[in-house]
């Protein structure tokens, strides 16, 4: 008896949900340096991840498992075996890579992992990152290029940041937050 009073009062002290996000995007978009500055709240010198990083966080009433999985077109390959138990996607893009066919490759990997059973109706929040650059598409421009106006199954968002000064990346994980909160 004494076990399930435990469990029923951790239950309610321990309201966090614990949650299995996937951050993913094609090589040097940012993955790392956003998963960072969410974790220290600052920006370290990152190389190309080879393989992938974890890490936890908190926000709010989520506790967030965080995989940055490498972009590398070799490494992409293996994406598929992080996919199971995924409760979300974010999905980055170098806003400030204009060369079509790096376009066209982020196009075609955000659509692959869509249209992955294992990844069926999880919400998407794609990061619009770089916008500290000149050159850089504007969010509309990139749902454009991406035809995310196309994407019925699921809840998306694209959020304009820069993962190195952290300006957007909050507001981003306000809307994961709010969606994934309100399907429970």
């Amino acid at each position: 008896m004494g076990n399930w009073i435990s469990k029923a009062l951790s239950g309610i002290v321990n309201t966090k949900k614990d949650c299995k996000i996937l951050i993913l995007g094609l090589d040097a978009a940012g993955k790392t340096t956003l998963l960072y500055n969410l974790k220290l709240g600052e920006v370290i010198s990152t190389i190309p991840t080879i393989g992938f990083n974890v890490e936890n966080l908190e926000y709010k009433n989520l506790n967030f498992t965080c995989w940055d999985i490498g972009g590398q077109e070799k490494i992409r390959q293996l994406w598929r075996y992080y996919y199971q138990n995924s409760d979300a996607l974010i999905y980055l893009i170098d806003s400030n890579d204009r060369d079509q066919k790096r376009i066209n490759e982020a196009h075609d990997e955000l659509w692959k992992m869509l249209g992955e059973d294992e990844l069926n109706g999880i919400p998407v929040l794609i990061y619009a990152n770089k916008q500290d650059l000149p050159q850089s598409m504007d969010a509309i421009e990139i749902s454009k290029k991406l035809n995310l106006s196309t994407i019925r199954d699921r809840k998306w968002y694209i959020q304009p940041c820069t993962a190195i000064t952290g300006e957007g990346i909050y507001e981003g994980l306000e809307w994961l937050n709010n969606v994934i909160t309100s399907k429970n």
